[in-house]
């Protein structure tokens, strides 16, 4: 009875945290400062993936420093790259932005790959701490494999040229070109609106160029390397940037540094709104509601499965799924769980998984580097998911062949104990026999004596037919 009541718990528990993921806290927005004081915030990315959960963090912290007439924003970014809708979803609100904002690739060892490549073009300064890199921007294919770099620069830009040694390949294709040359122009636009090196920005998205922090500088990428942020502060007080308001010229030397967190449920957002975590939440919710279906009562398991569905569904709400994807998943599980009803001899399994790999790579309909599920999970899952379900039938199978083993029907061939001697009656012998503890009334072709062993070879109703151990010779 107690696990009824907790069950509607946690189940509402977890449909509450999936509808509370799109609420934005006032809680953590920082406290005015005193006016002879400028404010400057910041917000950090640390080692996470541009996806709608970070983007909605940001664009929190954005319109955050736009309420509190913030002097400027850092961006403290170390990404190794995300989703390309994401991408472009945050970069319309940075290039909209009043405040000016500042993106900080750091720590030292931290990165901008791929995506962040086009988050730092857009942010009004742009600056690396020591040992960051920056570049990499390349897109995938939809299908989850790298594009080759074959188009052609000049359809773009007549004066791009590839990195020494490289030479692109002769062959192209339509689909892969439209993507890369898309990518290219959107690199592009924001570096010239910026006033940075936009050859740098194409070779870095066609033929996945990255760079160092003192390269950066010398390229034009960012305009300098700062140690930490206070330092970053020092050095751009007194630049003029361009704002949708108009130019300003910052005053950051004296400026108080507030850091506004990552809620708690934006943080959950930004974990259940990644592919292979979203894809692994709607594989294991299915299979612990499955598994609850089956016993008698509703437990643990088929809560917890229900809290996976719902927090895979709200991220896969937020992603662009492919529905073409997401239906082969679908029929992938069907065919995994009629395996069970239908002898196919796994066949159906089979079909299952090849069903699952296929429809998890295309699951998310988005060209950025992170923006599939990895076939390092999913090939895992849908192996132990046929081995799981060919154990299931197997057993069910040897089941079925398997002799009974309780009953009258599970003596048939036992060893039996002769209970008094046979006695003739009409054309058999009758007497009494004990097997599996029980006493029985048995008739036989020929007499026993008491304790001698037969053979149960048979049962008529409530009489065995018992026969000797071995045949006379």
């Amino acid at each position: 009875m107690q696990r009824t009541r907790i069950a509607p718990i946690l189940l509402g528990f977890g449909l509450c945290l999936a509808a509370q993921g799109s609420q934005a806290p006032r809680a953590n927005a920082p406290a005015p400062v005193p006016e002879n004081r400028p404010l400057v915030l910041t917000a950090a990315l640390e080692d996470q993936a541009i996806t709608p959960g970070s983007v909605r963090y940001l664009r929190r912290v954005i319109d955050l420093a736009e309420d509190r007439q913030a002097e400027c924003l850092v961006i403290v970014l170390d990404t190794p790259g995300g989703l390309l809708t994401s991408t472009r979803t945050l970069t319309r609100h940075m290039l909209a932005s009043d405040i000016p904002l500042v993106v900080y690739v750091a720590p030292s060892g931290g990165r901008a790959a791929s995506a962040g490549l086009f988050v730092t073009l857009a942010a009004h300064l742009a600056a690396m701490a020591p040992g960051t890199t920056i570049g990499a921007a390349h897109p995938v294919q939809l299908d989850g494999f790298p594009l080759d770099p074959d188009g052609d620069p000049s359809q773009v830009n007549e004066e791009v040229e590839p990195p020494a040694g490289e030479e692109p390949p002769a062959e192209t294709r339509p689909l892969e070109d439209k993507i890369v040359n898309d990518t290219v122009a959107w690199a592009r636009a924001l570096a010239e609106l910026r006033e940075r090196n936009a050859d740098w920005a194409v070779r870095a998205v066609r033929y996945s160029e990255s760079i160092t922090a003192p390269e950066a500088v010398e390229e034009g990428v960012v305009e300098l390397v700062a140690d930490d942020v206070e330092h970053l502060l020092a050095e751009i007080d007194g630049r003029q940037v361009v704002t949708p308001r108009g130019a300003m010229v910052l005053n950051t030397a004296e400026a108080e540094i507030r850091t506004v967190p990552v809620w708690w449920g934006e943080r959950v957002l930004m974990i259940v709104s990644q592919p292979n975590v979203a894809f692994l939440l709607m594989i294991f919710g299915f299979y612990a509601v499955l598994f609850e279906l089956y016993s008698f009562d509703w437990g643990l398991s088929g809560t917890l499965g229900a809290i996976c569905l719902v927090l895979a569904m709200f991220g896969l709400a937020v992603l662009p799924i492919d529905l073409l994807g997401l239906a082969l998943i679908v029929i992938a599980l069907g065919l995994m769980v009629a395996e069970v009803f239908v002898t196919s001899y796994g066949a159906l399994s089979l079909t299952g998984a090849a069903c699952l790999v296929v429809g998890a790579v295309m699951l998310v309909d988005d060209p950025g580097e992170l923006a599939r599920v990895s076939l390092a999970i999913v090939v895992p899952i849908a192996a132990a998911t046929v081995g799981i379900t060919l154990l299931l039938v197997g057993g069910v199978i040897r089941s079925y062949r398997a002799p009974p083993r309780t009953g009258g029907e599970g003596m048939v061939g036992k060893t039996a104990r002769v209970v008094g001697d046979f006695g003739p009656h009409g054309d058999a012998f009758h007497g009494t026999v004990a097997v599996h503890g029980e006493r029985w009334r048995a008739v036989s072709q020929r007499p026993f004596q008491a304790n001698e062993e037969c053979r149960v070879a048979g049962r008529d109703g409530l009489t065995l037919i018992v026969e000797p151990v071995s045949p006379p010779s």
